[in-house]
């Protein structure tokens, strides 16, 4: 495992290419999001899902979300229409999930048989600094091993995940719970997963 040890406030450019170097020859980077510490891998290298899956030990039935360093950037991934730009202006970057149509370019691995991704811009320089470097969004499953507790810091990423390519070490990550999912049903908005945002707090921003 190569640590690399940044400032979440200010990433360097140098340290976020090293991380972004494993990305693209197809290597799992674990980092710290705006809620806990995720793995990262080109959700467009099928090799890079599989292995991904693998050292989670992941069901291959169940897709993994993205994160993006913007909208900009998101609608690469999937296709938004009007409810689902309008959730995103309203709660990104933050810790909410918009479930959408996958663009053809995702491998289907990472959608775990399904034809859609869900995708969010997360509160968290890192995060965002290593999707914009790449140049396109990157997986942010939770960084453990299935069915374990998932993790706020880099040394409990060391502990559950010794085999990751690469660590980025931005210090201790705010925890608490996972991103919120919603989906649309026309224009609908549906909870799939609540987590760090309310229910209600959707159903209020959204009408």
């Amino acid at each position: 495992m190569r640590r690399i040890v940044i400032d979440a406030d200010h990433p360097s450019a140098d340290a976020i290419a090293v991380a972004v170097d494993v990305l693209r020859a197809g290597g799992v980077v674990a980092f710290p999001t705006d809620t806990l510490y995720g793995l990262a891998v080109d959700p467009r290298r099928r090799d890079a899902v599989e292995r991904l899956f693998a050292l989670k030990g992941r069901d291959a039935t169940v897709a993994v979300p993205l994160v993006a360093s913007s909208l900009e950037q998101a609608v690469l991934a999937a296709d938004f229409g009007e409810a689902e730009r309008h959730a995103a202006a309203s709660f990104w970057p933050g810790p909410l999930s918009i479930v959408a149509p996958a663009n053809a370019s995702i491998a289907r691995e990472a959608l775990g048989g399904q034809t859609t991704v869900a995708i969010r811009v997360p509160a968290h320089e890192i995060a965002r600094a290593l999707a914009r470097a790449l140049g396109f969004p990157i997986t942010a499953t939770s960084a453990n091993r299935s069915g374990e507790p998932a993790v706020d810091s880099a040394d409990a990423v060391a502990i559950a995940l010794a085999d990751v390519d690469a660590l980025v070490d931005g210090g201790r990550a705010p925890g608490g719970a996972p991103s919120t999912i919603i989906s649309f049903d026309d224009t609908r908005p549906v909870l799939v997963r609540e987590g760090a945002v309310s229910w209600d707090r959707v159903i209020k921003s959204l009408r």
